[in-house]
């Protein structure tokens, strides 16, 4: 401390007191009960207070009490939104943010302001949830079927999915659905050694498990066609080449094998594109459509397949439909591929894709259509020519002919000195090796950092003679891979030049969505929570946004204390040891904690454990997870009370003890309870030889109250996006980092630019731009905030139930009769005696205003319910209203008052139309349909009403339509 400072926290003296702002400001903003509401929701559920309900909901075999958590914890008391800001502000300066010209799939790039501010910044776009409920979720959707439209015209293929991860990620799963759908009956995959590194690092872990042998190589002279059932080539590859792969192609469809390009979208604005070149499947990464570097991510990868392997493509799809009035709406199409309904043969384990990112790379291309795109793509390619054109007449090797926006240059011993040279100028270039560098330009190079470049290469004074009589030849891509077919030619593309109009129709997208900035969405499993604005701010600073994942270490200091400080907070939260940041998502991160098992197992000469016990309750990804570990998936049921069968489980480890790897359970469990045997279930298996998975997608009810590490728990994964309020942006981003004890920390995921093994993810740290809204929060909220806000969202659920127990069955609770953080109520009834399902509750809900809960997960026909612990009583209490005021509903149903064919809960959700159209030949009135009793007259709208989902399915369509398409839905 400076000797002017004065400690505002000195003893002996009354002249600073009361000066430091109280430090729980934040936490009780946070939390959306205050105390006299939290007074009377706990008289409400029968308990004195909240350290009581803590005792009566969490097993005294792993509670932790507050002293203790105090004691083993220890994160300290919760700071000021000032105090933090500052202390981000601190951590972003010490990030030094140079030129980046190191490429290898990561470029500088512009984000339109108008974007930035009114979709990266707008909490109606980042708070938006999964468009599993479509008639709530248009302006998204309609978004991502821009995304898909774009992808689909740029890569000349038939279908596109709605983002993928990362392009490493995406590269492997091309390689496992190259496997599924090859009709060659080789068991190699042939990879273009011009792949960038991290994406053979993580296309090594994906195949190793699976058993799918890598021949990494020279394609033109190391591929023998007959020996692999797909393809993998870079176009162009990591040194710049573009290839002309056409010939290559022909050889592996004669042989039957598939092929997949991993293309540079921006490349492609003026390359022929990867169907046209006879390609299945292209994959890439649309990063530099608008979205910055952020040291790796988060980043919309794409798939776009030809039309015969859209059913078996992994990740979303969005499709047009109709409604109930038949006309054009959008939704998720063919759900059936994914994991929750298929498990372990689902197409991938894909959870979170990366919505966000997703429609931000779309709305840059609505930004610029297709001429602004090509314009940006030209002065790139111009200037990588120049650049070029330079260093051979200062002397340089040049080694790339046929460029885009990359050169390779010879440099020899001079290597190191030359990128000493750079780095002095304020530019990063890229070391390939000991004598070979290599430059990537992008959209923010300018004439400046090119002659910096020449300088670093030459000595002083021969520049500027060079430049003076420097000529450029035509572009040195040949004619027969120069573009010729149009693309972007739909509307939406062509409409919004001025940023009046942008601005109007980005705000025309958002009305249509329901998202957390207008209503509380009660998912249960998903935790929707506060993403507080100032844990958003900072992930908009250069310090954060603008570095390169692979910048050098001496420049990234601030982002390895911020690293290093939230591992530690994480360890100290769960209990474990060391945590991996890399898994950017959930299921990736239940992936790389088995790939850490199944490492473990091996390392201890036991390869031969490959079964994995999952319960019957568990989320979809967990058994599709550890298929893709290799492991056998043995199911475990689940007793009345929905808890696991430890007497079936007792005999499944019977059964597999020689083989068992692991478990995977959720905690407290899908059903919403603390289970009261879960460390007898972690030492059963222990005593058996194997691991425990426990999925973390619950921590929100775990956390200040037990550590999972603590009470046997060998793994876990950490929904930021979940329990540590990195918003869900409509499906993504999201960030699932990984906590285990010390046995299992040798297998963590390694840095896939080294190679390293166990590499899930291209970024050596995942998503890290986003990784400060979550420290920001554990910053803010203090040892006694995140423990209070846990009892408050345990307190909340139970008040939940407490308020419809009379109206709905409560289908499972804990040994005295709590629930934990959500609840599932049952409405199978309903439909069993008078038809109402569990989509006309849901589509119901909407005219009130809400969010549905989890529909029919995990027991079908139920809602699962999870109100977190930023919502008021008021919102909560608005809730309950609305599911009683339908259940009253039902119950004119039940009397015989109105047939359920005709009642308002068949025809929700309502829209502006009903409101105003003249004819009215409804069995109820019209104010009782479209403003239920109760509801403000701000209320919420949907633009569509409900979807024909088997129609979308029937008649798939997912690129945008023609204008007439909507023209004669109308008629």
């Amino acid at each position: 401390m400076s000797a002017n400072t004065i400690d505002l926290n000195s003893s002996g003296s009354s002249l600073w007191q009361d000066a430091r702002p109280p430090s729980d400001s934040f936490a009780r903003r946070h939390i959306g009960p205050d105390e006299t509401e939290i007074a009377a929701m706990l008289d409400a559920v029968g308990a004195a207070d909240l350290e009581t309900l803590t005792r009566e909901t969490v097993p005294a075999s792993i509670r932790i009490d507050a002293g203790a958590w105090h004691e083993q914890v220890g994160l300290g008391a919760g700071l000021t939104e000032p105090e933090v800001l500052a202390r981000l502000r601190q951590v972003a300066d010490r990030n030094q943010v140079l030129v980046s010209l190191i490429g290898q799939g990561y470029h500088g790039t512009v984000l339109p302001g108008v974007i930035q501010r009114n979709i990266l910044e707008n909490p109606a776009w980042y708070t938006a949830y999964t468009p599993y409920q479509p008639e709530i979720s248009q302006g998204r959707l309609e978004a991502l079927l821009n995304f898909q439209t774009l992808v689909c015209d740029l890569t000349g293929l038939d279908v596109a999915n709605a983002s993928l991860l990362d392009e490493a990620t995406a590269a492997a799963e091309a390689m496992t659905l190259a496997s599924r759908m090859a009709k060659s009956k080789a068991k190699s995959f042939f990879v273009d050694q011009g792949c960038h590194p991290q994406t053979l690092a993580v296309l090594r872990t994906r195949a190793e498990p699976l058993g799918i042998p890598l021949v990494v190589g020279d394609p033109d002279g190391d591929l023998d066609a007959s020996t692999v059932f797909g393809a993998l080539l870079q176009y162009p590859d990591t040194t710049g080449l573009v290839r002309d792969p056409r010939a290559l192609i022909g050889r592996l469809h004669a042989a039957g094998a598939l092929v997949a390009m991993a293309a540079d979208p921006l490349a492609l604005t003026l390359l022929t594109p990867p169907g046209a070149l006879g390609a299945d499947i292209a994959i890439g990464s649309m990063q530099r459509f608008g979205v910055p570097m952020g040291f790796g991510g988060p980043h919309a990868a794409y798939m776009a397949v030809r039309d015969g392997l859209k059913r078996s493509m992994p990740g979303r799809l969005v499709g047009v439909s109709i409604d109930s009035a038949g006309r054009p709406a959008y939704r998720l199409a063919l759900q059936t591929r994914e994991q929750h309904i298929r498990r372990e043969k689902a197409t991938s384990n894909i959870c979170t894709a990366q919505v966000l990112l997703a429609v931000i790379a779309s709305m840059y291309a609505v930004y610029h259509g297709p001429d602004g795109l090509q314009a940006i793509a030209r002065r790139v390619n111009r200037l990588a020519r120049v650049l070029a054109s330079g260093l051979r007449a200062l002397g340089a090797d040049i080694e790339t002919d046929m460029v885009f926006d990359t050169i390779t240059v010879a440099t020899g011993d001079r290597t190191g000195a030359i990128i000493d040279a750079a780095c002095a100028a304020g530019i990063n270039l890229r070391r390939l090796d000991a004598g070979r560098i290599g430059i990537s330009i992008d959209e923010t190079t300018t004439p400046e950092i090119i002659r910096a470049v020449w300088q670093a290469f030459a000595p002083d004074g021969a520049v500027q003679a060079m430049e003076a009589k420097l000529a450029v030849g035509e572009s040195p891509i040949p004619s027969a891979l120069q573009r010729t077919v149009p693309f972007m030619t739909h509307p939406v593309f062509h409409e919004h030049r001025s940023e009046t109009e942008m601005l109007r129709y980005l705000r025309r997208l958002s009305d249509r969505d329901l998202a957390l900035d207008r209503t509380m969405i009660p998912l249960g499993s998903c935790t929707m929570k506060l993403n507080a604005t100032v844990e958003m701010v900072p992930i908009t600073w250069p310090g954060f946004c603008d570095l390169h994942p692979y910048a050098p270490p001496a420049q990234t200091a601030g982002y390895a204390e911020l690293f290093a400080d939230l591992e530690k907070r994480l360890c100290a939260i769960s209990g474990y040891d060391s945590v991996s940041l890399q898994p950017n998502s959930g299921a990736q991160g239940e992936y790389a904690g088995l790939l850490a098992i199944r490492g473990y197992h091996r390392s201890t000469g036991h390869a031969e454990r490959d079964v994995c016990l999952i319960p019957a309750s568990a989320h979809g990804t967990n058994p599709a997870s550890a298929q893709m570990a290799g492991m056998r998936v043995v199911v475990v049921g689940c007793d009345r009370e929905g808890n696991v069968d430890v007497d079936d489980l007792r005999t499944k480890i019977g059964l597999h003890s020689d083989r068992l790897a692991a478990i995977m359970i959720t905690y407290p469990s899908t059903h919403g309870v603390f289970e009261e045997n879960v460390r007898e279930i972690c030492d059963l298996m222990h005593a058996a030889g194997g691991q425990v998975y426990l999925d973390g997608a619950n921590l929100n009810a775990q956390v200040g109250l037990a550590r999972p590490g603590q009470y046997g728990a060998d793994v876990s994964h950490f929904n930021l996006h979940k329990t540590f309020c990195i918003p869900h942006g409509g499906g993504g981003p999201g960030m699932g980092p990984i906590g285990v004890r010390a046995h299992l920390a040798p297998f963590l995921p390694g840095r896939p630019d080294q190679g390293g093994e166990h590499a899930v993810s291209a970024a050596p740290y995942g998503s890290a731009s986003i990784l400060p809204i979550s420290w920001a929060y554990m910053l803010l909220m203090g040892d006694d905030g995140l423990r209070r806000a846990t009892q408050v969202a345990i307190l909340n659920s139970n008040y939940i139930v407490r308020r419809l127990e009379g109206a709905y069955p409560v289908l499972f609770r804990g040994a005295q009769g709590r629930v934990a953080h959500e609840c599932i109520i049952d409405l199978r009834p309903f439909k069993d005696q008078f038809g109402v399902t569990v989509d006309d509750i849901a589509k119901r809900l909407v005219d009130h205003g809400f969010h549905a809960p989890t529909v029919s997960f995990p027991v079908a026909g139920t809602f699962m319910i999870e109100p977190t612990e930023s919502e008021s009583r008021a919102e909560i209490d608005r809730f309950c209203d609305a599911m009683l005021a339908i259940r009253e509903e039902i119950r004119a149903i039940e009397d015989g008052h109105v047939a359920v064919a005709d009642s308002p809960l068949r025809h929700a959700p309502h829209t502006i139309r009903d409101v105003v159209r003249s004819e009215w030949n409804r069995a109820y009135d019209r104010e009782a349909g479209c403003f239920p009793a109760g509801v403000a007259m701000d209320k919420y709208f949907p633009p569509v009403g409900r979807l024909d989902n088997s129609y979308g399915d029937r008649n798939l369509i997912c690129s945008c339509p023609s204008p007439e398409a909507y023209a004669e839905a109308a008629d």
